[in-house]
């Protein structure tokens, strides 16, 4: 008998600046772990990326996604970047299966791989050998359609599927100051270390960090933070916690923290 995969982790990743796909500093060394921790290889990855943030809920059924350099401003270096992994059209089907009754469209030549998913897995799999697909993220529904939709995704982990959602607890490009460094705002801190306090014990209740004193300053767009909630959902819909195996600030309104559930 063909024995059971493991069960891969929930996965939420802090992913900051494009930039990091192309550097070795704290938060990619740490990225770069991950990968090396994995229970076992996956046969696939679910990237749930803030940057494909459309009006549907679709997923990338291609089996040669492009990458998507999204973005402007950066080094040519960047922009030449090529991360060329497999898509993944079965995994895509499966997803369409597991999540039902809600309607999930297949994408079949729109999108592909963008930079809140190959930025991050060009240290997780740098070789680029892992199939995956993208999820997107729906700009039509509440914050608790994306946390019931972990929930229901959390199934493919034991089917040897890396789940891994892509954004930042806190994300507010507005009040970005490039000489605070690494150092985060107090507004940041303490809606960054609520998250960390809630996601470590009750993942169940991450709806009620939208509720904190400063989730408008932490969260004035939604983008980055649903992706949150997607692995928080995956965590209690098996019963288990996160933690937070990287945390800290890119010019002091960025979070850059990063989860794991302990499979």
């Amino acid at each position: 008998m063909t024995p059971s995969p493991a069960r891969q982790p929930a996965v939420f990743i802090g992913h900051g600046v494009p930039l990091n796909a192309l550097e070795v500093n704290e938060w990619t060394r740490h990225w770069a772990a991950l990968g090396d921790s994995l229970p076992e290889r996956p046969r696939a990855v679910l990237a749930v990326s803030a940057h494909w943030y459309i009006n549907a809920t679709a997923v990338t059924a291609m089996s040669s996604p492009r990458t998507i350099h999204d973005f402007f401003g950066f080094p040519r270096e960047l922009n030449e970047f090529e991360y060329p992994a497999a898509g993944a059209p079965e995994l895509a089907a499966e997803v369409a299966e597991v999540v039902k009754p809600t309607w999930v469209g297949a994408d079949l030549d729109s999108w592909g791989l963008d930079h809140g998913t190959w930025s991050v897995l060009a240290h997780v799999f740098p070789d680029a050998d892992v199939p995956v697909a993208q999820l997107s993220v729906d700009a039509t529904k509440p914050a608790s359609y994306h946390f019931d939709l972990g929930t229901k995704l959390a199934a493919l982990r034991d089917s040897g599927v890396l789940v891994l959602a892509s954004g930042n607890v806190v994300h507010n490009l507005g009040a970005v100051d490039p000489s605070r460094g690494n150092a985060g705002t107090d507004w940041a801190h303490r809606f960054d270390d609520h998250a960390q306090e809630l996601l470590t014990s009750r993942p169940e209740d991450a709806l009620a960090l939208l509720e904190h004193p400063d989730a408008q300053a932490s969260v004035p767009t939604a983008d980055h933070f649903l992706p949150l909630l997607y692995t928080a959902g995956m965590a209690a819909g098996t019963g288990e916690t996160l933690d937070a195996f990287s945390k800290g600030y890119a010019w002091g309104s960025v979070s850059m923290t990063s989860y794991r559930s302990a499979a």
